[in-house]
């Protein structure tokens, strides 16, 4: 029957701007633009982690195709959707970087991968079992905070995509070359030039174009290397446990649910903040079918020798700024990423795009995510309230771990890592000032001083003098208590103009 048709919670919802079919083509091509966008990031966690564990360049070249696979898998959940699982939104899923340095102190301390491995298995189970909670917040996520999450997603982005366009390696000789901030600036050039050009289609494929001429540019300058590509195997599938079996230790497995909190609290902001953009309700059932994903994801990742899933902020700039909005792309993105997995040789081919082509488009995809968030607080109301406070201090609050790395280095290890992030510093503010100033109303005055936006209107003693007993204003004009039009007389003509 056509009412079973429409029940399950996987259907599409008709209407939705995410629902939306493109050509296989236009998809598969967008795609590999949000793979493009998010390689970078997905593939240096298992880099970082591999070479704290000792690893060889062979067993790191496993963890990296290992990530590629899960991250295309778990995207795909999360955008197509099963019932319970997947919040059918345009999310990249990928290793989050908010772990990556707690693996490595799990590492070093002594456990090992294996140790790493059982710890993210033990704390995405807890962290499954606890997201009704999260899904529960979303009354708590008015406009005054989703725009200053948003925002703040852009500003802590702008550090990685400077590091890209610098070269990417700080421990490289030309790191910072003015060759390598050339190429990027050039690559930022062309997307810029590309998105204003008419053609509709051109301009919402700026930044995948940008990047092919950006590594064009880099080829015939010497700057990329390709020599590369065909090392290794060409065909590798993921070996379950291919590190051995996974090992549980209480306290590897306490700092790592820390990191699944600051992993839920920022993939509750990610989904929120594409859901601005995409123009979409954005409900708690949505949020907790997200979040149930992103900890499935990393429950089962480890399994195949992946560490955390999470929503990717970068690929969230790509969707402004592209005003491609369809999950399914997003879909097609996400199989392109297991057809890396099981093909290295693809990925190796991906991996070759330079790092300041990367950057170079990086600045415009992070700068549009902090747009995007100044676009959601225009709608803030600031008079006589503290919303302006909760924005100057949330976001200040962001930036102070961007601004001074080192800030928490002597803080206790669980604190430095909630802190660390200044995605999550800044929601967790937002959250707390928001509840303190807007739902617990007790103690606040009418007028808060320097907090005040001035926007009210102001009218003086001398326009209220001239009015009449019964005067009333209806569609822009003056009407007296008779019903007759009052002739209203322009501030720069002395002449009476009726409006």
């Amino acid at each position: 029957m056509n009412t079973k048709k429409k029940t399950p919670p996987a259907e599409p919802v008709p209407g939705r701007p995410e629902d939306k079919r493109l050509s296989i083509g236009s998809t598969f091509a967008y795609g590999f633009q949000h793979v493009l966008t998010m390689y970078g990031g997905i593939i240096a966690p298992p880099l970082i982690i591999g070479a704290a564990a000792g690893m060889s360049s062979q067993d790191i070249g496993l963890l990296i195709a290992a990530c590629l696979f899960v991250g295309g898998v778990a995207t795909i959940l999360q955008t197509i959707g099963i019932p319970f699982f997947g919040s059918q939104l345009p999310l990249v899923q990928g290793v989050s970087f908010a772990g990556v340095s707690t693996m490595v102190a799990i590492v070093n301390g002594g456990g090992g991968i294996q140790a790493v491995f059982g710890s993210v298995m033990v704390a995405s189970l807890i962290g499954l079992v606890i997201t009704p909670l999260f899904s529960k917040i979303i009354k708590f996520f008015p406009p005054v905070v989703t725009g200053t999450v948003i925002t703040t997603i852009g500003l802590t982005l702008m550090p990685v995509a400077a590091s890209w366009a610098m070269g990417g390696n700080s421990t490289a000789p030309n790191y910072g070359s003015v060759a390598n901030i050339g190429l990027a600036a050039a690559t930022m050039g062309i997307v810029l030039l590309l998105s204003k050009i008419g053609n509709a289609a051109i301009s919402r494929l700026s930044i995948l174009l940008a990047m092919v001429i950006g590594t064009i540019v880099a080829l015939a300058t010497g700057m990329a290397d390709f020599s590369k590509v065909g090392q290794g195997p060409v065909v590798a599938f993921p070996t379950p446990f291919a590190f051995g079996a996974p090992t549980f230790e209480i306290a590897s497995i306490v700092s790592m649910l820390i990191v699944i909190l600051v992993t839920l609290t920022e993939t509750s902001a990610d989904i929120i903040a594409v859901g601005e953009i995409v123009g979409t309700k954005v409900d708690s059932k949505r949020i907790g079918n997200g979040l149930r994903a992103d900890m499935l994801s990393s429950a089962v990742s480890p399994i195949f020798n992946s560490f955390t899933q999470s929503a990717f902020a970068q690929n969230v700039g790509l969707v402004a700024i592209t005003g491609i909005k369809s999950r399914f792309v997003v879909s097609a993105g996400g199989l392109i990423l297991v057809v890396l997995g099981v093909l290295p040789v693809l990925g190796r081919v991906v991996a070759a795009v330079p790092t300041p082509v990367l950057g170079g488009a990086g600045v415009v995809l992070f700068g549009t995510v902090a747009a995007s968030g100044i676009r959601t607080l225009s709608k803030v109301e600031y008079h006589n309230n503290m919303n302006l406070i909760i924005v100057a201090a949330s976001i200040g609050f962001g930036m102070i771990p961007i601004a001074a790395p080192k800030f928490y280095d002597q803080f206790p290890a669980w604190f430095s890592t909630i802190f660390h992030s200044g995605i999550s510093s800044a929601a967790l503010m937002a959250i707390l000032l928001n509840v303190l100033f807007n739902h617990f109303k007790a103690g606040n005055s009418d007028n808060q001083s320097v907090f005040v936006a001035g926007t009210e209107r102001v009218v003086s003693e001398a326009d209220i003098a001239c009015l009449a007993h019964g005067d009333r204003f209806e569609n822009g004009k003056l009407i007296d208590a008779e019903g007759k039009e009052v002739p209203l007389k322009s501030t720069t003509s002395t002449t009476a103009v009726d409006h």
